[in-house]
């Protein structure tokens, strides 16, 4: 599944996460964070886990983390993607 549209979850506050996705032609994931030497792994994992879960198989997802937990960056990308109408 493609993201239809651009599209945008979350705040720059502190403890969140602002997500941008937008049309692509393969799949791409953009990760600035305040904690990237610590856990970018960990956030691409989860970005991943939900894009695999609503089956987008190409779009551009930039992630702006603000030290967010797994869970905020799970639902924030979620969010995001079904914004863009990018989801079944």
């Amino acid at each position: 599944m493609k993201i239809a549209a651009n599209a945008v979850a979350g705040t720059l506050e502190s403890s969140d996460v602002y997500v941008t996705v937008e049309p692509a032609q393969e799949l791409e994931i953009e990760i600035q964070s305040v904690v990237y030497n610590q856990f970018a792994d960990q956030i691409k994992e989860s970005v991943m886990e939900v894009l695999q879960e609503l089956q987008v198989e190409s779009g551009k997802v930039t992630i702006n983390d603000k030290g967010a937990i797994d869970c905020v960056i799970k639902a924030r990308v979620e969010t995001a993607v079904r914004r863009a109408g990018g989801a079944k």
